[in-house]
């Protein structure tokens, strides 16, 4: 990493300065190639394609979409990396890919596969073969220094449009963070990402595709959407500069989920995360006991000022005043056991 940004010029639509990528040794080409609505600044720097043997090749799938396989998600990263590291690792044939790349300053875009292609970005095959791969310049530690209001409204309008083109509805089960793609089998699910990480503001992501969350059914209805108020909830977490300090206080779009309606009560165990009956913790990366705003659950009871939701077959509580509310009503479609059964067994896995 030399330490040089890439330079843009104001003019001429914030086209790329040829000499400035040529001296980060990065491949590039003109805006003609890119998939992206005209309201953003795009260019096309190329993931590569490179065979390297019999079943040995880099770092895509070329493919057919949408007719070899339906396009059904959005997936939303955060690079974890600087810009520039961020343009020399899509361009490695021995890495991985995704689709475009969001700057933290400014917005601008960059497409490095196209659209019929399949990105390697979520870590589960099935989930690349149907889904976009947005990576956003930045860290999910400090997200006030990366998670600007530009690249927030730049990624809005490149997802708005993306949606438009593949008909996927604007809403949490199909606009979905890397933390929430699942392991393939039961092997994989501890070693999955976390990105973009609890300080993601997606109250007001949505509020920018046009579909802010909003009660659609009572108060007292049998599925909630959480909905923290994102600058108020803050709560703690540990582990953003080093293992267990305690990360300055921030707005938060996750809510704690506890085995009990109290504060103190353990956290609720991820079996998925920890097979070996660990506990969940407070970690800003430990994903075990938490529910992000947007995502809908099945109530499983409510007491005083907590609800329980439905959470990895197990009752998961968190804290949900009615004075400062961190969920809303929702109408959604609910599985409940036939007469005579006490549960309702799930089975399966992806495999296209």
């Amino acid at each position: 990493d030399s330490g040089q940004r890439v330079s843009l010029r104001a003019d001429e639509g914030l086209r790329p300065d040829r000499s400035g990528l040529a001296r980060l040794g990065l491949r590039t080409a003109d805006r003609s190639l890119t998939e992206c609505p005209v309201t953003v600044a795009c260019e096309w720097i190329p993931a590569p394609y490179e065979q390297f043997g019999e079943g040995d090749y880099g770092n895509h799938d070329k493919a057919d979409r949408p007719a070899s396989q339906s396009v059904e998600y959005i997936v939303i990263h955060d690079t974890e990396a600087t810009w520039d590291t961020t343009l020399r690792l899509v361009q490695d044939p021995e890495y991985v890919s995704w689709q475009y790349s969001l700057r933290s300053s400014d917005g601008h875009v960059a497409q490095h596969l196209r659209l019929k292609d399949i990105g390697w970005h979520a870590g589960n095959w099935y989930v690349n073969a149907k889904s976009v791969g947005l990576e956003h310049e930045g860290f999910l530690v400090s997200p006030d220094a990366w998670y600007t209001e530009a690249m927030y409204r730049s990624s809005a309008r490149l997802v708005r449009h993306l949606a438009k083109r593949y008909d996927i509805p604007l809403d949490r089960q199909h606009i979905i963070g890397h933390d929430n793609v699942p392991g393939t089998l039961p092997s994989t699910i501890p070693g999955m990402h976390t990105d973009p990480g609890p300080f993601w503001d997606w109250a007001h992501y949505f509020a920018l595709l046009g579909r802010p969350f909003v009660p659609t059914a009572s108060a007292g209805a049998s599925a909630v959407t959480i909905r923290p108020d994102y600058d108020r909830h803050q709560p703690v977490y540990t582990g953003c500069a080093k293992a267990g300090d305690t990360c300055a206080p921030h707005g938060s779009a996750a809510v704690r989920l506890h085995t009990a309606p109290d504060d103190s009560a353990p956290l609720v165990k991820d079996a998925g995360l920890r097979p070996g009956g660990g506990e969940s913790t407070t970690g800003v990366n430990d994903t075990g006991a938490r529910a992000t705003t947007g995502q809908q659950y099945a109530v499983a009871e409510r007491r005083g000022d907590w609800t329980a939701i439905w959470y990895l077959g197990q009752k998961a509580w968190f804290h949900n005043p009615r004075t400062r509310p961190t969920a809303v009503g929702a109408r959604a479609a609910l599985v409940t056991p036939r007469e005579g059964l006490a549960e309702v067994p799930v089975y399966g896995r992806a495999y296209p």
